[in-house]
């Protein structure tokens, strides 16, 4: 198998991904993107690269023999203007801020030109793990409720809609009312604002009530940008009084998915995963 270029962001995916390959006795390296990556990386082979510094990334993955490379984790989107790019990033500039203009997932794509310029494969997390995706049909043992149907339809046509215009991947409805739909802030970001709307229009602990839905943008990179959820989006949708967290089957990583099960199961929320083809 050839060694795998783990280029990390914040977050635990990165942290989960690295462990995988520990595990299975695959080689790889991991670029820590500076200010995002976890600490805990740093004891695994590879180097500290800012963002920007494309130069450095693409000697270090070649001098550790790097023939993929794997983009996970959290980036927000930096300030063009307070980055300092080395001598190859500076020639790529210009380009990204004119992607950066035309949305997340255009910036992406122009970064991963680069990288297969370069002569480097990308391969997606779920290609890194297998199963890592959600699968078709609840995870864990709660199921939805025939009240909750209606809910997980609308939060699924809002979740597309917004990918669609390329402005997040994730919405929250509750009887029929659209709460909260992701945008630049994130889902943890947007599962806090619907903590603290009215109990009378929201669930609680005692009276689960609403969706979360996240879908794939139709645009998007899924070698790079697939949503994500795990434990903490989990915690943060019971405190949001929600019932369940539903995406689309193969379109949705599931981070530390044992963990994901035992939560959910724990604090009673169901998760869902729905046939991507399926039209609400």
């Amino acid at each position: 198998m050839r060694k795998l270029g783990l280029i990390a962001g914040g977050g635990s995916l990165p942290v989960e991904l690295a462990d995988h390959c520990e595990a299975a006795g695959r080689a790889f390296a991991v670029m820590r993107l500076r200010g995002f990556a976890e600490p805990s990386l740093a004891r695994y082979p590879g180097v500290e690269v800012g963002i920007g510094e494309f130069g450095k990334a693409f000697k270090a993955l070649r001098a550790e023999g790097c023939e993929v490379v794997c983009f996970a984790g959290d980036v927000k989107r930096p300030d063009f203007g307070a980055l300092m790019p080395d001598a190859r990033g500076l020639l790529i500039m210009p380009s990204l801020i004119k992607a950066a203009r035309q949305g997340d997932d255009a910036l992406l794509r122009r970064v991963l030109d680069e990288f297969e310029k370069e002569g480097f494969e990308i391969e997606g997390a779920h290609e890194v793990v297998g199963e890592m995706t959600l699968p078709r049909g609840r995870l864990g043992k709660f199921y939805p409720r025939d009240e909750h149907m209606a809910d997980i339809d609308k939060a699924l046509l809002v979740a597309r809609e917004i990918g669609r215009l390329d402005v997040g991947q994730g919405a929250v409805v509750c009887n029929g009312l659209v709460l909260a739909v992701e945008a630049q802030e994130g889902t943890d970001a947007m599962l806090r604002r619907v903590a603290e709307l009215p109990q009378a229009i929201r669930g609680s602990a005692e009276r689960p009530r609403g969706v979360l839905a996240k879908a794939p943008k139709p645009i998007q990179e899924t070698k790079v940008d697939l949503p994500t959820i795990g434990v903490a989006t989990i915690q943060r949708a019971a405190r949001a009084g929600l019932a369940g967290v539903v995406g689309e089957a193969g379109g949705l990583l599931v981070v530390d998915r044992k963990a994901v099960m035992a939560c959910a199961d724990d604090l009673g929320l169901f998760v869902l995963g729905v046939d991507p083809r399926e039209q609400p």
